[in-house]
């Protein structure tokens, strides 16, 4: 199973995981699709700082996370109000308390900011 941060790094570009090759191939080339036609489609200063951003578009990714990373945790999170997976995360120290969200709703964490490589210490300690 993919955790949030997970996908951010997929998304980012930074995924480690180095499993199925065919399918992670596959993902990469759709991903940069999907943000060449964002890229294609960005106007006044936004294209100019990204023009130069057209291998694999990781700084147009970059953003795009940034700006919809709330999106991606409500999406993941909403429907699993019943099931006890959250630990206590929020500024409180209470978890989510059946909500998919801390009271701020923002994503209870910023783990998908930490290296990939030190969250699966965090995972496997």
């Amino acid at each position: 199973a993919r955790s949030f941060a997970d996908i951010g790094d997929i998304i980012r570009g930074k995924d480690l995981f180095l499993g199925n090759n065919k399918e992670k191939k596959k993902l990469q080339k759709k991903l940069i699709e999907y943000f060449e036609k964002i890229h294609g489609g960005l106007k006044g200063g936004a294209k100019k700082h990204y023009e130069n951003d057209t291998a694999n578009y990781y700084q147009v990714r970059e953003y795009w996370w940034a700006l919809n990373r709330n999106d991606v945790w409500k999406a993941i999170t909403c429907d699993a109000k019943a099931f006890y997976y959250f630990r206590p995360t929020c500024s409180t120290g209470t978890g989510t308390q059946g909500r998919c969200r801390c009271v701020s709703t923002d994503p209870p964490t910023y783990f998908d900011y930490v290296p990939q490589y030190l969250r699966w210490f965090e995972e496997w300690a």
